[in-house]
């Protein structure tokens, strides 16, 4: 079957792996696009291996060469809407926006209208990339609804193609700002410790020894008496990784109402503040343009609820408590993982996994 190169790629498999699948294999290389998506395009013959048809259950074997083609996109249903958006830069081929809080990235269940890509639909007049599949154009990463801050945006398929690669390569920089409820984390440090779907609470995520290896590494920008302002930097990409992380080692996001509600009573008894959500923002945002391959670094500033949330946490205590200050025993020793966390964390609020 001939195929626009245009709209084609090729990936070859380094190592075999005889406990993957196929369809969960190309995941990790197209993030962007679901493995339902995958198992689709496999089952009508627009991925193949070695030139030959396969299923989605094929297991990846060294020296393989895997060819994907992305058929032309449906038409979108989705209707353009004029939201407003804070545009970081545009040009022929990506967007750059400053996500704000409360914003969905892409259509879903519950949310069918008032979306990024609602937004974006009507910015681009449509002129966005097919292969993220009709219900979310463009689309190559997300944030979650109450996170703010940088999401890159591909206008065409081969800046899609070219964002996503680096997605899955790993090779661009993700830095982000979080208030923490406490004070227990040290200077600077890793959080290594595998993630996967909550065992009971299928919304959530968590912890578990046969999840998905995860690496979050951070660094103190500024500590108050009942919370602390980081850093954070992701080398993984897993769902809820940053507040997983944080909720794990015990200093969870100030504002998570899924992983802190303990933590944020105790921090609103302290000081009288209650945060309107989850206090993340994706600071700067860095990668290759996918086009001109030229270094590109984008910074969004905070918004004035961060803002506002930094200023009153740094006011201090406004009723009586003891804050947690003291630094639990692996800070400062190297990566911190699930065999050396045991007994090490400060139990600042209680515990709130099982909520």
């Amino acid at each position: 079957m001939n195929h626009d190169a245009s709209r084609s790629a090729t990936v070859l498999v380094e190592f075999s792996m005889p406990h993957l699948r196929l369809d969960t294999y190309l995941r990790s290389h197209f993030p962007a696009v679901s493995r339902g998506t995958i198992q689709r395009l496999i089952e009508l013959g627009h991925i193949t291996v070695n030139q030959k048809p396969v299923k989605p259950t094929h297991h990846p074997i060294a020296g393989e060469h895997i060819e994907v083609y992305w058929p032309e996109p449906k038409p979108c249903h989705t209707q353009p809407e004029a939201i407003p958006l804070a545009i970081l830069f545009e040009d022929a081929d990506m967007v750059v926006v400053n996500k704000p809080a409360g914003l969905v990235v892409h259509p879903g269940a519950g949310h069918d209208e008032h979306t990024l890509v609602n937004a974006l639909l009507h910015h681009c007049a449509g002129n966005l990339s097919g292969i993220g599949g009709v219900a979310r154009p463009g689309i190559v990463h997300r944030l979650d609804k109450d996170t703010s801050g940088c999401l890159v945006v591909a206008k065409n398929d081969a800046a899609h193609i070219g964002l996503s690669s680096q997605f899955a390569e790993r090779s661009l920089e993700k830095v982000y700002h979080a208030l923490l409820c406490g004070g227990a984390v040290s200077d600077a440090g890793d959080i290594r410790a595998p993630i996967s779907r909550h065992p009971t609470q299928r919304k959530r995520m968590a912890v578990r020894d046969q999840g998905r290896d995860a690496l979050t590494s951070f660094r103190v920008i500024e500590r108050f008496q009942n919370a602390t302002l980081v850093e954070v930097q992701i080398h993984t990409g897993r769902t809820h990784q940053i507040r997983v992380h944080f909720q794990y080692v015990g200093v969870p996001l100030v504002g998570d109402s899924v992983y802190a509600k303990k933590h944020n009573q105790r921090l609103q008894e302290l000081t009288g503040y209650q945060a309107p959500r989850q206090m993340l923002h994706a600071s700067r945002l860095k990668f290759l343009h996918p086009i001109l391959h030229k270094k590109m670094e984008f910074q969004a500033p905070w918004p004035q609820d961060f803002e506002e949330a930094r200023r009153m946490l740094s006011l201090g205590a406004v009723v009586k408590g003891t804050p947690c200050g003291a630094s639990p025993s692996w800070l400062g020793s190297g990566p911190m993982t699930q065999s050396n966390l045991a007994g090490a964390m400060c139990n600042w609020g209680g515990e709130d996994d099982e909520e």
